[in-house]
């Protein structure tokens, strides 16, 4: 790994080094409840909108009390759409609503409220997962990756999940673009940080001029 790849690699997590389900305030563990709450942020992130904006309704839903399926196929569909609409998701609000309460229903009946019984179905094969992922409402393939991003962190055998928007944000940066390489440069950096921080860049145009200025500087030290 040369001098420039370690400054981009520290720049980079010091700006973005945080995860979207950190971003969201959900304390990520293997448990029903916040890998629940993930798939919710995953289905909001995939939709074309910012990404501030699917965190912030992503919170509102759970401060409104629908924080686990139960509770999200209990809500009405008004109240859900009460929710989106006070984070800032509006422009999809209505179909959200709709996909939300068929998306947890869905969790109830095919694995008893725990996303845990996805994961034992899937026995390890991360294609399986992934096709199971997309099967949720409004979720589909950028969603799909998305928890996979993000879950790798509680679940090992999804690791490293780096996709193809994550290696973007690799090119991005002239960090190597292929997941073994990209690794070794990274260190021992946890693969769900350096994932979210990547597709950061991704998603933000002005993110890579940002992140090589502050190399810039750690190399002049």
């Amino acid at each position: 790994m040369t001098t420039t790849q370690r400054d981009a690699v520290r720049a980079l997590l010091d700006r973005y080094g945080q995860t979207y389900a950190e971003e969201a305030g959900i304390a990520l563990k293997d448990t029903p409840q916040p890998l629940y709450r993930l798939l919710v942020l995953a289905s909001l992130l995939s939709a074309r909108i910012r990404a501030g904006v699917a965190v912030a309704s992503a919170k509102a839903l759970t401060e409104a009390g629908m924080r686990d399926p139960h509770r999200m196929a209990a809500a009405t569909w008004q109240e859900r759409v009460d929710a989106l609409g006070r984070g800032g998701y509006r422009r999809y609000d209505e179909r959200t609503a709709t996909q939300l309460g068929d998306g947890a229903r869905l969790v109830v009946e095919r694995y008893g409220g725990d996303l845990r019984r996805m994961r034992e179905r899937a026995g390890g094969d991360i294609a399986e997962l992934r096709r199971e992922l997309r099967e949720f409402p409004g979720v589909g393939p950028a969603g799909a990756d998305i928890f996979l991003r993000e879950v790798q962190a509680v679940w090992p055998e999804v690791a490293p999940y780096l996709d193809a928007k994550a290696l973007d944000g690799a090119r991005r940066l002239d960090l190597p673009d292929t997941p073994a390489a990209l690794l070794r440069a990274a260190g021992d950096t946890e693969p769900a940080v350096l994932a979210a921080a990547l597709v950061r860049v991704a998603l933000d145009k002005n993110a890579a001029e940002q992140v090589r200025e502050q190399a810039g500087r750690y190399a002049a030290h």
